[in-house]
């Protein structure tokens, strides 16, 4: 892409130095100066060449913002303009006068339209091509969703519907910490990348990158819920403050610690799981597995069988911090 743009740019200043030339070429007069009209157009393309690569980053929002904003200003101005404040006066006055009322009125609208570009698309939206009456849910993901990695399990078993938004300023973000010089912040950060080509890979799934913005890396949060206030969103974090930041201003958050506890199957007294055994226990002759929501499970007389996966009859169940104990044993006819 980069390479393509350059060599946009080389014919373009081409053609504006070549236009130079055809322009001498067409007055008889300029036949002597064709280099500098030539030079004349170099220096144009140039100049334009210039003003893009200065604009680079200006974004098609930002565009639109600028174009309103006209558009208001203009209007005002010329409402103002045409009131009777100017009917009478020297014209030479009136003239100026309603010349420094359009420049400051186009100014300050253009102003306030790039300060409050999100706002300003909320009212007028880009044209997607979608029929208008079609609902697509929204859900907005901040970076401790996509580093917690749960995120790409879920979309890809199709439980998670509608559209995933992950602003421009996330992913700057997530870029940041993967380039830290702190190896475990580079770690999670990496992983989070990961995760979200995971999510770009899954079929069916669509997801949108708004470009949104922040002045300060301390205002991610409070433009995260305004985004999922304003496209009327839920919010998928793992970020127990910007949860409730969001609970606070009326948006829906979506919690992925209780959709873990609350697909966790109900283990009854007497029931066989099928688990793998992977160290030895405290006890002697226990055997210690895991279940798929990190439940521990302690297997009596399972100790010959680490590394192994057996089935084993729930005895107890005991609740702790961390999830569940289960105590087990095999059943009678394997004994």
């Amino acid at each position: 892409m980069k390479t393509t743009i350059i060599a946009i740019r080389g014919v373009f200043v081409a053609l504006c130095a070549a236009s130079g030339w055809l322009v001498c070429y067409t007055v008889r007069e300029w036949d002597h100066y064709w280099w500098l009209a030539a030079g004349i157009g170099l220096l144009i393309g140039l100049l334009v060449v210039l003003v893009d690569v200065l604009l680079k980053g200006f974004s098609l929002r930002g565009l639109s913002a600028i174009t309103f904003g006209l558009a208001v200003g203009a209007l005002i101005s010329y409402l103002v303009g045409t009131s009777p404040l100017f009917d009478k006066g020297e014209d030479q006055i009136v003239f100026l006068a309603r010349l420094a009322l359009f420049i400051v009125s186009t100014y300050l609208c253009t102003v306030i339209a790039l300060r409050g570009k999100d706002e300003f698309n909320l009212v007028i939206p880009y044209v997607r091509f979608v029929p208008q009456e079609v609902d697509v849910p929204l859900v907005v993901v901040d970076t401790s969703a996509l580093i917690d990695g749960r995120i790409a399990r879920l979309c890809d078993t199709g439980f998670l519907g509608g559209a995933l938004v992950i602003p421009r300023f996330v992913l700057r973000e997530l870029q940041a910490i993967a380039g830290s010089n702190d190896p475990q912040r580079q770690a999670r950060g990496r992983r989070g990348l990961e995760v979200l080509n995971d999510l770009r890979r899954i079929p069916r799934l669509e997801i949108r990158v708004p470009e949104s913005e922040v002045a300060k890396p301390e205002d991610v949060d409070a433009k995260l819920v305004f985004l999922a206030q304003s496209m009327r969103a839920k919010l998928l974090t793992t970020d127990y403050n910007l949860a409730k930041m969001a609970e606070f201003h009326g948006v829906t958050w979506l919690n992925l610690n209780l959709l873990a506890k609350a697909v966790r199957p109900e283990l009854m007294l007497g029931e066989t799981l099928e688990v793998e055994l992977v160290k030895a226990g405290k006890d002697e002759g226990q055997g210690v597995g895991f279940l798929e929501d990190g439940s521990m499970v302690v297997v009596q007389g399972g100790r010959e069988f680490v590394g192994r996966r057996v089935n084993a009859e729930i005895v107890s169940v005991l609740p702790s911090a961390g999830g569940k104990i289960v105590f087990a044993r095999f059943p009678q006819e394997l004994v």
